[in-house]
């Protein structure tokens, strides 16, 4: 009789659990992982898209379940906050979880990144700098087959070829877009950077996917596989021999001695319960979720910092068109940045800035105001052809820092059909985020001279990313830190955190590429363990 079910239990199916199964079972340690919501193929998620009205809510064509609720379910999220901004997020329960429909940005963070509070005296410190993660970034960016060029300088501060790097990207970058180079072209002579944005989808045939082919479908699915997305290492996890458990919602942990973590129960859409033994377990239920969990067990907690620190790339945008075609929607969804603010001096001050160019085909946002204007016919298709061709929008993401009152917790009185709490999360801007308004006004000015541009959207409203970090953050003090260095808890030696919400500073950049660099960390620690 078997000691135990597995060798380890993942709780979750995202892109940070899946990769961290894969090297498990690689090591042959046998997994279980557990997933709340469905396992659904893409074909599937492609006529959902095709067929369906809502074209710019990207949860729309995946499963909402009544036991496992994506963001836009009324009352799973019930927000509080600032007067002016409202907090939203876009997170989906599927095998694969969230990157099934995100644009694969895949950057990683800047050595200062890594010591914030020790160079600008703002926020907190990483228990470890950057040279400490680059071999796994190399590894993840492996995994996951990121495009990039290591010829630029990230950080926007003339540091050369930028930040260090052990090796290359695994794939060179694609055909420039159109619109990227006349953002050069107007924008370099103004002092801008203009860089490109490394990503997920593949310039060339790699580990069995196709190339690229331009579809700018990346949100909400990637028609042909060509962007890297959580599913992928579902499927190689289980054939290697894990088990994947669909429609198994966690909801109770079990403690044995020295507050070792020694049973797991799950909840099927029935109702009924199943009972988990593993050596050692691991939480990969998403920024949310997984405080979420922890806080309903009363687990990891002895720092009172569960469910604390959100932070999220909340900012500010310009939509403007511009006196000449650009034709944004060419290629991939996210294709190019500004990094001079990534890491200016004034981080001491207020948030560092990335300018994200979205370039997105924007015949549907274009549609409705014009629709709205009462034109028809000829006069409506020459006026979409026009805006589409000339519309821009450029976006903040804006460094938060790490506030405990910014916080997830447990909603006992919403509850979801298998009786478990949904989420309440409180979320305010500081005004270390406000403070850049100024430098972003001015910023969006210049962007605006620089092709004569005509505002459709001014820059007064604040919106957050979807990048969900320091909700179980980690450090180097088990008195106001929830997991080590290691990503185990402090209060349980054989419960580990797969999540981004383990990253102490939010930086101006995407966190996927860091959680998954983590992930393949954390799993090599346990493969050396057990």
């Amino acid at each position: 009789m078997r000691e135990f079910d597995a060798d380890v239990v993942i709780i979750g199916s995202g892109a940070l659990g899946a990769n961290a199964a894969y090297q498990l079972v690689k090591a042959g340690k046998s997994v279980i992982m557990l997933e709340a919501g469905p396992y659904i193929p893409r074909w599937k998620v492609v006529e959902n898209y095709r067929n369906g009205a809502s074209k710019r809510n990207w949860c729309a064509p995946y499963p909402n379940l009544p036991w496992a609720p994506n963001s836009y379910t009324d009352g799973y999220v019930e927000a509080q906050g600032d007067d002016d901004f409202q907090y939203v997020t876009s997170t989906l329960r599927v095998a694969g979880g969230s990157t099934r429909h995100w644009a694969s940005a895949c950057w990683r963070l800047l050595p200062n990144d890594f010591k914030l509070k020790s160079v600008y005296g703002v926020g907190r410190d990483w228990p470890f700098e950057y040279s400490e993660l680059e071999p796994w970034y190399v590894k993840a960016e492996r995994e996951v087959g990121v495009v990039g060029t290591a010829d630029e300088d990230q950080s926007g501060q003339g540091r050369g070829h930028y930040p260090p790097r052990s090796a290359a990207y695994p794939l060179p970058p694609e055909a420039k877009p159109y619109m990227v180079q006349r953002m050069q072209a107007k924008l370099g002579p103004m002092g801008y950077q203009v860089i490109h944005e490394p990503h997920g989808r593949v310039s060339r045939p790699y580990d069995g996917r196709p190339a690229c082919a331009g579809n700018n479908n990346c949100e909400p699915i990637c028609p042909i596989g060509a962007m890297y997305s959580g599913d992928m290492h579902v499927d190689k996890a289980v054939a290697l021999g894990a088990q994947l458990r669909t429609e198994c919602v966690a909801w109770k942990f079990e403690q044995g001695a020295k507050n070792s973590i020694e049973a797991l129960h799950y909840r099927k859409p029935d109702g009924s319960n199943t009972r988990l033994t593993a050596k050692v377990f691991i939480v990969a239920a998403h920024g949310l979720e997984t405080p979420k969990l922890l806080l309903m067990n009363e687990l990891a907690n002895s720092s009172d910092q569960v469910g604390r620190n959100l932070m999220d790339h909340t900012g500010l945008s310009l939509t403007f068109l511009a006196d000449e075609p650009l034709w944004t929607g060419r290629g991939s969804v996210q294709h190019g940045t500004i990094a001079n603010r990534r890491d200016e001096p004034s981080r001491a001050q207020h948030s560092a800035i990335r300018y994200s160019l979205r370039n997105l085909v924007p015949n549907v946002d274009v549609t409705a105001p014009l629709l709205k204007q009462g034109l028809m016919g000829k006069a409506l298709d020459d006026a979409i052809f026009d805006r589409a061709s000339r519309i821009m929008n450029i976006s903040t993401m804006s460094e938060t820092l790490p506030v405990p009152t910014n916080r997830v917790v447990p909603n006992y009185d919403r509850r979801d059909a298998i009786g478990l709490p949904m989420l309440k999360v409180n979320y305010q801007l500081d005004s270390y985020v406000r403070g850049m308004r100024p430098q972003a006004y001015h910023d969006f000015a210049n962007f605006l001279q620089a092709f004569n541009g005509e505002v459709i959207e001014a820059p007064t409203g604040w919106r957050n990313q979807y990048h969900i970090m320091g909700t179980t953050i980690m450090g180097d003090d088990a008195k106001n830190s929830v997991v080590n260095s290691e990503c185990r808890s402090w209060d349980h030696p054989n419960l580990f955190l797969a999540t981004t919400g383990v990253m102490p500073t939010s930086a101006t950049v995407n966190p996927t590429l860091t959680g998954i660099a983590l992930a393949l960390r954390l799993a090599d620690t346990i493969i050396r363990e057990i």
